[in-house]
Order: structure tokens, then sequence, then C-alpha cells
């Protein structure tokens, strides 16, 4: 299994987790060399419709500038993306799709590595 997708217990632990109102999914992208950002980009044209069509939204996207705080190296990551789905269901129900698993392949395609985190709104350690 690549980086890419989740591994069975991290999809399990998001299915099983509280759904109780909308996620934010924050993910660190890093590019393939050359056709790196033309194949995701395939993968995001496609990507913003289904979430969008289930009543979700990417709120912020953009290149990674510095490390201000902290010892990670800017270049470590590319792109940042912040998308909310009203709920995990949603999230899971999009991801699941045959629609989806056709636009996959051109993020397969374009990611060297990512890391994709489910959030809830809250404030500080909440």
């Amino acid at each position: 299994m690549s980086g890419i997708r989740p591994n069975k217990e991290q999809f399990l632990a998001l299915m099983n987790a509280p759904d109780e109102g909308p996620v934010v999914m924050l993910n660190l992208l890093k590019f393939k060399p050359r056709e790196g950002v033309s194949e995701y980009n395939k993968y995001g044209d496609a990507a913003v419709q289904m979430v969008e069509a289930r009543g979700g939204k990417v709120l912020w996207m953009g290149k990674v500038d510095q490390t201000l705080i902290g010892d990670l190296d800017a270049d470590a990551w590319d792109a940042i993306a912040l998308v909310q789905y009203p709920s995990r269901k949603a999230f899971v129900e999009m991801t699941t799709s045959k629609e989806y698993d056709a636009a996959h392949e051109h993020r397969e395609s374009g990611l060297e590595r990512t890391v994709l985190l489910a959030c809830t709104p809250g404030r500080g350690a909440l």
C-alpha cells in the first residue's frame, strides 16, 4: 500500500470516530518532480466538484514559503490545503465512490508523499 492512501486501521478509525458535525481535512502535499503538480491538479479539479456536491468546500490552498517555528525545512512540503466536509460520513462516502477512485490515480501520480489530518472545530486543546 502506498503512503498516499490510508491504511485499513486509519480508515476504520475515521469511520468509527464521533461524527457530530463538520470535519476539516488538513492536507500536507509534496509533489513529484516534473509532472507532479499537473497530475495533482487533474485530481484537484475533479475532487473539488465531488467535495462541493456533498456540501463541502475548499477553505484554503496555497504554497509553503518558509518555516517560522520548528525544525522542519520549508521544502519538506510544497502546498497545504484545508478542505471542509459537513461530516466524516460525507468524506467517507466521497472517497469510497467509483468517481473518486478514478480521479485518485492522478493524486497518486502527482504526490511524492502526503499527510492528511482530520480536524474538528474547537478552541485550544479541547
